[in-house]
Formats: C-alpha cells, sequence, structure tokens
C-alpha cells in the first residue's frame, strides 16, 4: 500500500467514526457559550424577528409562569423533578439558545408519565394559560412513554406571555403517540418552542402543531431514533394575519436503519406583512440504510403584501434508501377551482371559503383528535373572515 493509500484509508476511517452533522441544526448542548446571542446573519436565525422576541434570547431570570389546566386519565401522572433529574432521566439536550435558557431558568421540570403496555383511551390534555405579555416564562417538560403504550396527548396555549419552552418526548419501543400542539394565543404574545422527540424501535409518533395566534410563534420540532422500525409524522397548519410572524422549523434525523419520517405542513397568509417561514430537514446518516422520508409545504397567499418563505432540505449521506424527496409550492386561490365553483352558482365569498376548506381539511383530518378537528375547521373560516381587507376581497371588491 502506498502513502497516499494509506492516508486515503485513514480519512475514510476517520469519516466513518464521526457522525455528521447538520448544518441547518447545531450540536446539542447544555453550556450557553455554545449558543451565543444570534446577530439574525445566521442561516438559522435569519428569518427571524429578534427586536421582537421581549427578552426571550437575553436570559433574564423569571419567576412568572403559566396557569396550567389538565385531563389526567387514570394512569398518567404529572410530577416535578429538578433540572439534574431531567438530564439523568434522559432529557434531549437543547440544540439551540432559547431552549437551553428554557433548561437552564425554568427552576424544575415536570414529568408526564404514561406506563407501559397502558392504552390510554381518553387524550391527556394540558391547558398552559399566560397573563400578560409583559411576563417572561421558561418552560421544561419531559414525557415518558412506556414500551407498548398508546396515548394522545394535547397541549392548548392561550392568553399572553413571551414564553421560551424546551420539551422532551421519549417514546418507548413498540408504543404508539399522537401529539397536538395548538398555539392560539393572544395577538400580543410570544412564544418559542422546542420539542424533542425520540422515537423507539418498531414505535410510532404522530406530532402536529397549529398556530394562529401570537405576535411570533417559532416552533421547532426534532425527531431522532433509538432503533430500526421507528415512524414518525410531522404534521402542521398555520394561518398568519397581519403583522403575524409565523415560523416552523422541522429535523428529522434518520441515525438507525429501516425508519421512516413523513413531513406535511400547510398555511394560509392574509393581511399586510402577514409572514410564514418553514424550514424543513432531513439527515440520512451513513448507518440510516433502507430508510424512507419525504417532506411537503403547501402555502395559499389570500391577500397582497403577504410573504411565505419555504425551504425543503435533504442531506444524505448514504445511498441505500427505499425513498427520499420533497415539494414545496406557494400560491394563490386557484382560478380554475373558483371558476368551476362560480359556474355552478356558487358566490364568491362562498367560493373561497370552500377552496380553503378543502386546501385544510385532509391535514385536519390527518390529525386524529375528534373533538378538535370541528375547532379547527371553524377557526380557520374565523380567520379568513378576520379583517376588513380579506372581507373586501371576498366580496369581489377592489
Amino acid at each position: 500500500m502506498t502513502v497516499t493509500d494509506a492516508a486515503r484509508d485513514s480519512v475514510a476511517a476517520s469519516l466513518e467514526q464521526a457522525p455528521p452533522e447538520s448544518h441547518l441544526n447545531p450540536p446539542p448542548s447544555y453550556d450557553l457559550a455554545d449558543h451565543p446571542v444570534p446577530t439574525g446573519r445566521e442561516e438559522v436565525w435569519r428569518f427571524t424577528p429578534l427586536k421582537r422576541l421581549r427578552g426571550l434570547l437575553d436570559g433574564t431570570p423569571s419567576e412568572a409562569c403559566l396557569t396550567w389546566e389538565t385531563t389526567l386519565p387514570e394512569g398518567v401522572t404529572l410530577t416535578s423533578v429538578s433540572q439534574a433529574e431531567a438530564r439523568e432521566l434522559g432529557e434531549l439536550p437543547p440544540n439551540e439558545r432559547p431552549a437551553a435558557l428554557a433548561a437552564e431558568l425554568s427552576g424544575g421540570c415536570a414529568l408526564l408519565d404514561v406506563p407501559a403496555e397502558a392504552e390510554i383511551e381518553e387524550p391527556v390534555v394540558i391547558r398552559l394559560h399566560g397573563e400578560s405579555a409583559d411576563d417572561v416564562v421558561w418552560g421544561q417538560v419531559l414525557y415518558r412513554i412506556g414500551a407498548h403504550a398508546k396515548v394522545t396527548i394535547v397541549l392548548v396555549h392561550t392568553g399572553s406571555a413571551a414564553y421560551s419552552t424546551i420539551q422532551s418526548f421519549l417514546v418507548g419501543d413498540g408504543a404508539t403517540v399522537n401529539v397536538v400542539s395548538l398555539q392560539d394565543w393572544d395577538d400580543d404574545a410570544v412564544h418559542l418552542g422546542r420539542d424533542a422527540i425520540r422515537v423507539g424501535r418498531d414505535a410510532s409518533v404522530k406530532h402536529t402543531s397549529v398556530s394562529f395566534g401570537g405576535d411570533v410563534v417559532r416552533m421547532h420540532a426534532n425527531v431522532e431514533y433509538a432503533g430500526p422500525g421507528g415512524e414518525a409524522e410531522l404534521l402542521g397548519l398555520y394561518f398568519a394575519d397581519a403583522g403575524q410572524h409565523l415560523e416552523h422549523r422541522l429535523f428529522a434525523d434518520h441515525n438507525q436503519p429501516r425508519t421512516k419520517s413523513h413531513v406535511l405542513y400547510k398555511g394560509a397568509l392574509q393581511g399586510e406583512r402577514a409572514h410564514t417561514v418553514w424550514i424543513g430537514n432531513v439527515l440520512i446518516r451513513k448507518v440510516a440504510e433502507g430508510i424512507e422520508t419525504y417532506e411537503e409545504n403547501r402555502n395559499l397567499v389570500l391577500t397582497d403584501g403577504c410573504q411565505a418563505d419555504s425551504v425543503p432540505n435533504l442531506e444524505i449521506e448514504t445511498g441505500d434508501i427505499e425513498g427520499a424527496g420533497h415539494a414545496s409550492a406557494t400560491a394563490r386561490f386557484d382560478d380554475e377551482q373558483l371558476f368551476y365553483l362560480h359556474s355552478r352558482g356558487i358566490s364568491d365569498p362562498e367560493a373561497r371559503r370552500l377552496v380553503l376548506h378543502g386546501f385544510f381539511q385532509d391535514l385536519i383530518r390527518k390529525i386524529g383528535v375528534p373533538s378538535l378537528q370541528q375547532k379547527l375547521t371553524e377557526t380557520v373560516e374565523e380567520e379568513l373572515a378576520k379583517n376588513i381587507s380579506t372581507a373586501r376581497l371576498l366580496e369581489g371588491e377592489k
């Protein structure tokens, strides 16, 4: 073997040992020095209006908290543990500054436990309410779902606050979990949320993020796998009005073979300076042979003055996969659909309502929580008719 060949083999061996890192997801760390205050020039922060985050990047301690109302079916427990205990129990470390601050400043971690083999038919519901947009609130929650358990967890955020939270979902082998997070804040709230999910061997997780309210909402969902056969479905629905910034960032880390991920997010925008951001990213590591993944984002622009940014990404380290792809589209109302409905005597406002209803309805049905489906449909229609400019558009005025 020549010196050149030996050097090449040495480099190849070192690359095999060092796991690849995603350019859109910094390595996890509890050390704040690893998460400096962003300037807005960083790739992961360039879309976010930093000046509107109301101290959530500064790290100021706060004793403010949200009010919790819970519905806990039999067998499900909710307790508190220290931050040190949360790490010992397997909390997934933060990979961005707001989550790292929440892990340091929350003052303790809420721990929700679902025992192994439990089949919880009634949803676990946690309602979190803020009293004032001046309150800076740090949150930390750890969810442990035992092996082969089945459960639905619904999180509802209302009221006003500047809220940053880190949440970890540890899903046991063979478990089936459905998580729905609804951001229905008042217009002045700010919410920076990071949900990290570890999917066990042959487990199935559905995670849905629904964002309607708030001034600035930035939700980040991460998925990784603890063994082969795990499946993750990441769904999202959002509707931005004038001045709102709604941002959703997804990361599926295929670090195990024969795993699956499917991402589908849909959003609508209306009103001056309504802004939505969707960043999807899938990392397929070299060990992740035989995986399947697909990510999709669709946006419907209802009025002038809106901006929808949509950036799908695939980072592939192995060619031995079953399938990988992505799709993204941003458009106005389909003229052909509207013409078809008009030709059958349907008024313009009703035609537009039906088109929007059809745009969201297939996704709403996928959520799998019947008690929420009607509420979400009604909220979408309320959002459509909320501001005067949209109402005039629906009436056909210029």
